[in-house]
């Protein structure tokens, strides 16, 4: 059985509302999920791991990481992932010029790490509607798929 992380940061509960639906997804596909809050985390938890996944939120007009997930951020691009499937994704506010900024930094963070993206990033405008929830779950299908494949 493949095993997940999800480390995540949720404010408004949105980004939560999207973990729950990757969770229920990835569960219902075989593979063993961990959830865990991003200031509970340790980036090293993912080499045991086969996907390793980040939600979070974007915050502010600066499209700022949230506080709460800084340091993972950080200490993410000192570890070795090669090799490692990623995914990532999470809520914002299409009000704001750089949407879901933070998804697309951690992107970028884990191919440093040299993990591999294993499925298109999911962004989600608030909470997650039918639309969204379809995406995640097909999200979480490509991943699961990804990481039996290996």
């Amino acid at each position: 059985m493949s095993h997940a992380m999800i480390v995540y940061a949720s404010l408004t509960g949105n980004t939560a509302e999207c973990v729950d639906i990757v969770e229920e997804a990835l569960t219902g596909l075989g593979v063993d999920v961990e959830v865990v809050e991003s200031m509970q985390a340790d980036p090293e938890d993912f080499l045991d791991v086969d996907l390793c996944l980040v939600a979070t939120y974007t915050y502010g007009t600066d499209a700022n990481l949230p506080d709460e997930i800084v340091d993972f951020y950080e200490e993410l691009a000192e570890i070795d992932l090669t090799g490692k499937i990623f995914g990532t994704f999470g809520s914002g506010d299409t009000f704001y010029e750089k949407f879901c900024q933070s998804v697309d930094d951690f992107t970028e963070q884990f191919k440093v790490a040299g993990a591999v993206q294993g499925a298109e990033s999911v962004k989600v405008d608030l909470d997650p509607e039918e639309e969204d929830s379809e995406k995640l779950k097909a999200f979480a299908k490509t991943l699961a798929e990804k990481v039996a494949a290996q």
